[in-house]
């Protein structure tokens, strides 16, 4: 592939990620209560990163000298990490504000099927 292709590729990725980290980031300094400040960023700067380092691969795949050309092995062990951890640690975050703050949870919809937020309200007896 001709090195321009590469480093446009480069410049995409390294925008569509600084736009979702942006985005992440105003997110967190915008929005109303703990659940959704943790929700931007959670979501919108996990995606941004992941963008960043996919760029960090394409420079190093196809823009660098081909004498020191390598594969980033490491970028995409970064990526696979970060997609699995970030969602699941801001999913603990969520569960133990829930715990902690009993007054939040008035503002949760109430579940349409089923007894009730199975972490929060006991099951019915039978």
């Amino acid at each position: 592939m001709p090195q321009q292709i590469w480093e446009w590729l480069v410049v995409f990725h390294l925008f569509v990620g600084g736009a979702f980290v942006l985005i992440g980031s105003l997110g967190l300094l915008r929005l109303g209560n703990t659940m959704a400040r943790m929700h931007a960023p959670s979501k919108a700067t996990t995606v941004g990163i992941g963008g960043i380092l996919i760029a960090s691969l394409f420079y190093f795949m196809g823009v660098v000298e081909e004498s020191q050309q390598l594969f980033a092995a490491q970028d995409l062990l970064i990526v696979f990490f970060l997609f699995l951890t970030a969602p699941v640690s801001a999913h603990f975050m969520s569960k133990a504000y829930l715990h902690t703050q009993r007054h939040a949870t008035a503002d949760l919809p109430k579940p349409t099927s089923g007894p009730g937020w199975s972490t929060l309200e006991p099951a019915p007896k039978k």
